[in-house]
């Protein structure tokens, strides 16, 4: 028969003073998740504060991504889908009357200018040909 494979041995030693130790067993799939389940590496730099105005470019891209442009020239383009493109331009434009009079001057300017780029986009791909 094959040699058994040996699971790693987790030792509390909180209660006992490091006397008991419980063998776990382990295969190579729960080895590689708890490996990997780390989303972010020690030496990697932290990430920017979300704020309105990243938030706002980050749904403009993805409407922008759904339209058929290609962000990233590394990444395989994406299907089409105006629909799902026309609905974060709604979404934005729901934000821009619900935040009207309390964004800053550069979050507002961000915004409008956004949804501006977003809607001449979206109005020259569903325009009929």
């Amino acid at each position: 028969m094959a040699e058994e494979e040996q699971g790693f041995v987790v030792r509390d030693r909180r209660a006992s003073g490091g006397a008991e130790a419980a063998p776990v067993p382990s295969s190579p799939s729960k080895q590689s998740v708890s490996a990997t389940s780390s989303t972010e590496s020690p030496h990697a730099p932290p990430a920017p504060p979300v704020t309105f105005s990243s938030f706002v470019i980050s749904l403009g891209s993805s409407s922008l991504m759904l339209m058929g442009e290609q962000l990233d020239p590394n990444q395989a383009p994406i299907p089409v889908n105006l629909p799902q493109a026309k609905e974060i331009i709604d979404l934005l434009s729901v934000l821009e009357d619900k935040t009207k009079g309390n964004l800053t001057p550069d979050e507002q300017t961000v915004l409008r200018d956004m949804l501006y780029a977003l809607r001449m986009k979206y109005v020259t791909l569903a325009s009929p040909k």
